[in-house]
């Protein structure tokens, strides 16, 4: 009996392991996506990747031909949702950084262009996972990607110098 339960618990750990090996950097992408933080420098990113796939292998056995993979972005998704409502209020602006190249956006527009565009999520699924409208969704989508490929031009600052009086 304890030698099944070993055995089972090991080739869990090494299915999980290997599931791990193949997803975690798209995870960690995805996750520094959503947090605009610089890729070098994602301390938000990171904790959201640990919380999903710690919650993943929580599920591990249960999941029963579920892809483990969509769980893990489902609760990588939802955690991120959830963390910047309570932190920020209602999808309030964290303080980006500006090497991020989604910094321009709303976490809300990110959240929603990092699902459609990055992860090929369809817009029906991102709107039931969101919990908003399938227009809600598309809106967003187009905002966010109207953002990122015509970012607003700043002006550039015009020179000081000392103005020459006529003579």
């Amino acid at each position: 009996m304890r030698d099944r339960q070993s055995a089972r618990g090991a080739r869990r750990a090494r299915e999980f392991e290997a599931f791990v090996a193949g997803a975690a950097g798209r995870l960690l992408h995805a996750a520094t996506l959503l947090t605009a933080e610089a890729p070098d420098a994602n301390p938000r990113a990171r904790r959201l990747l640990t919380l999903a796939l710690a919650h993943t292998y929580a599920r591990w056995d249960r999941l029963r031909g579920e892809d483990p993979y969509d769980c893990a972005r489902q609760f990588l998704a939802t955690r991120f949702a959830r963390s910047t409502w309570h932190r920020y209020g209602a999808f309030g602006r964290a303080r980006p950084d500006p090497r991020s190249p989604l910094a321009a956006l709303t976490p809300r527009e990110r959240l929603v262009l990092v699902l459609r565009l990055y992860e090929g999520v369809a817009e029906e699924q991102a709107a039931a996972l969101l919990g908003l409208p399938a227009e809600r969704v598309h809106t967003l989508c187009d905002r966010a990607t109207a953002t990122v490929l015509h970012p607003a031009r700043q002006t550039p600052p015009r020179p000081v110098g000392r103005r020459v009086a006529p003579s």
